[in-house]
């Protein structure tokens, strides 16, 4: 019996969690006026979209990658944001807690993962010598 991953899991549910997070910060960004309003929904809409939709691709080739690009982005647009707002803190402090959830999501998910597979094969294997 294949197990799902978990790390596919908890990134994923991190992702949906944060895309919520940029998309109200691209409001609060929009109504304090940080930048041109062109740019605040061009960039904030691309990168809360992406966020919805990298989860139906996780566990193929690069996307994690693509992930940790995510989390790299929305840290670079926090502290870039500090420069022309106090509430840039506070998008600090959200980018900071979210790549500390998607490394969490990465690390634990792969060693619940890996602990699954050696279970997985230890069953198979003792179920091989039983029927011997």
């Amino acid at each position: 019996m294949k197990t799902k991953s978990l790390k596919r899991s908890l990134g994923s549910m991190a992702l949906a969690f944060e895309s919520f997070v940029v998309f109200f910060g691209m409001l609060a960004a929009f109504g304090l006026q940080l930048a041109d309003g062109v740019s605040v929904w061009a960039t904030g809409l691309t990168i809360s979209i992406v966020m919805i939709l990298l989860p139906g691709v996780l566990g193929k080739k690069g996307s994690y990658a693509v992930g940790w690009g995510l989390q790299i982005i929305v840290l670079g647009i926090s502290i870039f944001t500090i420069a022309y707002s106090p509430l840039g803190y506070g998008y600090l402090v959200f980018s900071l807690i979210f790549i500390g959830v998607w490394a969490w999501a990465m690390i634990a998910g792969s060693t619940v993962d890996a602990a699954n597979r050696v279970l997985e094969t230890q069953l198979n294997d003792q179920n091989g010598i039983e029927e011997n």
